[in-house]
C-alpha cells in the first residue's frame, strides 16, 4: 500500500519512470522505503528547497496513519 503509493508520485514526477526503485526495510518500530530515482531526476523528486519531498511524506504520514504504522521515506542517492 505504501510502496505503491510513493511509486506513483513518483513515477509522475520523473523522466525516467523505469529507473524508480524502492526498497522496504521492516522494523519493529517503523517500516522504511528508501527511494531510488536517475541521478538526473533526483532533483524533481526533492524539488525546491524540499518541498516535493515533504509534500511526497505528508501523504505517506496521512496514510499511514490510517494504518495506524509509522513509515519513513528516505530518498538516497
Amino acid at each position: 500500500m505504501f510502496t505503491e503509493l510513493v511509486e506513483f508520485v513518483a513515477k509522475a514526477l520523473v523522466d525516467h519512470p523505469e529507473e524508480v526503485r524502492i526498497e522496504v526495510v521492516e522494523d519493529p518500530a517503523a517500516t522504511t522505503l528508501k527511494l531510488r530515482v536517475a541521478p538526473g531526476d533526483l532533483g524533481r523528486v526533492i524539488g525546491k528547497q524540499g518541498r516535493t519531498a515533504r509534500a511526497i511524506r505528508t501523504l505517506l504520514h496521512a496514510t499511514a496513519a490510517r494504518a495506524k504504522r509509522r513509515v519513513v521515506l528516505e530518498i538516497v542517492e
